[in-house]
């Protein structure tokens, strides 16, 4: 086989990611952004072909595929709407760490639900006052016979108010990361509530608020793993996350240079079509150049998560910043070759212009990917 191409099993998913999107996800991903609407259908749709649970087990009701396998399929959601995309990776990332952490009674209560996306989860780290510097979250959970009682709001949660499940990140010991747990928390406990939706440059088709805990009662069984454990299990989600929202941005910019691609060979001025111009191929050329640079980085780090290599935090840092770097700079190039109409709400590429930007701040600010890959360099 190929080291440097896909498997027929790994193309079979992409195809049948890419056709989904298609029919389900391009037609209606215009309408989804101008009106702010959250397309749970089409969610659970996807939930259908199995991708709520694309790396949970098969023994817990997942598709047990492996990372690179999610990021084609992220990547192919993407090219019709990254928020969409975006969301359904955050799904998975919280459904994988209740079955790969998880005690097995949490697994049963939850992971049923979670698989088939009749109930969705949200991953809850971020917090008002420690964004870069995760371990610093405020967040307390009180332990009080065998419930903890939790208090603290976290910040810029995708799906808070409508999603059903909550991962979130709390403090039981000192401070610093060795004093955070894992919580599972739901919707409807006592103590729990939702801020204002945020108003957001992008990402119109999914939700995002805050997740407010006034001292909430949770069970200890709903604890994923030790005390103790839950930020090791937080930045263990996170590499995963990071293929995934590099994914998003591969997918995006896929999508934007093929529009551009067509745009260019159809826009005539001073007699002949603008892709006919020496500068418009100069720049059409590196747009798919740094496409493909950045895509061959990230398939690579999906294999090295998957292997649980012992470099595949630095590689997955690596992806992350590259791709989300050169797919916002890819989206920027194709808008500024549509000219005026690239501006207009009437054609896509302002749209993944406006949700491609997010994606080098979420799940590790791109500085701190450099802060990461420097750290692990120098070790």
């Amino acid at each position: 086989m190929n080291p440097f191409d896909l498997t027929e099993d790994q193309r079979a998913i992409q195809e049948m990611a890419q056709k989904f999107t298609a029919d389900a996800i391009t037609p209606f991903a215009a309408a989804w952004d101008e009106q702010h609407i959250f397309p749970r259908d089409t969610i659970k749709a996807a939930a259908e072909l199995g991708f709520g649970a694309i790396y949970v087990s098969e023994e817990s009701g997942g598709i047990g595929l492996g990372r690179l396998e999610a990021a084609l399929i992220m990547e192919a959601m993407a090219y019709g709407c990254p928020a969409t995309s975006a969301f359904i990776s955050i799904h998975n990332m919280a459904a994988w760490m209740i079955d790969c952490f998880g005690s097995d009674d949490l697994k049963a209560r939850y992971l049923p639900s979670l698989v088939g996306m009749d109930k969705i989860a949200s991953y809850c780290l971020t917090e008002p006052g420690s964004g870069s510097d995760a371990a610093a979250l405020k967040t307390a959970a009180r332990r009080d016979g065998d419930h903890y009682v939790v208090t603290g709001t976290k910040q810029f949660i995708s799906g808070a108010g409508e999603n059903e499940v909550y991962v979130v990140m709390v403090r039981t010991g000192d401070a610093g990361a060795k004093g955070i747990s894992c919580l599972v928390i739901d919707k409807d406990m006592p103590g729990v509530s939702f801020g204002a939706q945020e108003r957001k440059l992008g990402w119109h088709a999914q939700p995002t608020a805050q997740l407010i805990l006034e001292e909430a009662r949770v069970p200890v069984a709903n604890r994923v793993g030790a005390e103790g454990d839950g930020f090791k299990f937080a930045m263990a989600g996170l590499d995963g996350g990071r293929l995934n929202i590099g994914a998003c941005s591969l997918g995006g910019a896929q999508r934007c240079l093929d529009e551009a691609l067509r745009y260019t060979q159809e826009r005539k001025q001073f007699g002949k079509a603008i892709a006919d111009f020496q500068n418009t191929q100069f720049t059409l050329a590196d747009m798919a150049t740094d496409l493909e640079a950045a895509r061959a980085l990230l398939y690579l780090a999906a294999a090295k998560v998957s292997a649980n290599a012992p470099d595949k935090t630095k590689f997955a840092a690596m992806a992350k910043r590259l791709a989300t770097d050169s797919g916002s700079a890819i989206v920027d190039r194709a808008l500024q070759l549509h000219g005026g109409y690239g501006y207009l709400m009437d054609y896509p590429i302002e749209r993944f212009w406006r949700d491609l930007r997010v994606h080098s701040i979420l799940e590790g600010t791109n500085q701190v990917m450099r802060m990461i890959i420097g750290r692990e360099l120098l070790k």
